[in-house]
């Protein structure tokens, strides 16, 4: 998972048929992890989507992670689950779906949470935001130095970096030291979602 571009959907900017059109078109980029996150109550919707979805991963060897549902991670073997800190315990999510899932957690700004999360056999931690977001506007920033005292606190533990990274920052991320960078709108935004996804994967 070093240096990989983490794909992460928002149903509002990608409704219906949009979603499949443009994980299509990141997988075609390279992208190897995409994560679905929908928070509607719409719990059919969700299970075809997600199952929809983990087809197109698998055409392109790529991982689909599910953002904050065990059950359904588990329910369409999904490749892992993404959990924030009240969507479920790790130990327990660990168990459901098996030694080989790839389980993150967002740990916001605290080293603390991370620290916890890699004892309950988190695969990664996810710190964030480092600047303004679209998708989650009223995140607590993130000093870009809490990537650089995680990679050494936590060298063998794979560290994403969310919010508001766009092709024109995400160096600073990867430099301060993260593995992977979380994007959305600034991906799925774009005109040309496969030269975007490109673009990412060469910084």
């Amino acid at each position: 998972m070093k240096n990989q571009l983490y794909a992460i959907t928002d149903s509002q900017l990608m409704p219906d048929e949009k979603l499949f059109a443009g994980v299509t078109a990141a997988l075609k980029g390279g992208c190897k992890y995409v994560q679905y996150r929908d928070k509607s109550g719409d719990e059919k919707k969700r299970l075809n989507d997600a199952k929809k979805l983990l087809e197109l991963c698998n055409q392109y060897n790529a991982n689909l992670i599910i953002n904050d549902d065990v059950q359904l991670a588990h329910q369409t073997n999904a490749q892992g689950v993404h959990l924030g800190q009240d969507d479920g315990d790790v130990t327990k999510a660990r168990e459901l779906l098996g030694d080989t899932a790839i389980i993150g957690v967002t740990c916001h700004d605290s080293l603390e949470l991370a620290e916890k999360a890699i004892a309950d056999g988190a695969t990664y931690i996810a710190f964030g935001r480092f600047f303004s977001s679209n998708t989650k506007p009223d995140a607590r920033p993130a000093p870009l130095t809490l990537l650089t005292e995680a990679r050494a606190k936590f060298p063998n533990t794979m560290i994403a970096a969310i919010g508001g990274i766009t092709t024109e920052n995400a160096h600073h991320v990867l430099a301060a030291g993260a593995d992977m960078i979380a994007v959305c709108h600034s991906l799925f935004a774009a005109d040309d979602i496969t030269a975007q996804t490109q673009k990412f994967i060469t910084l």
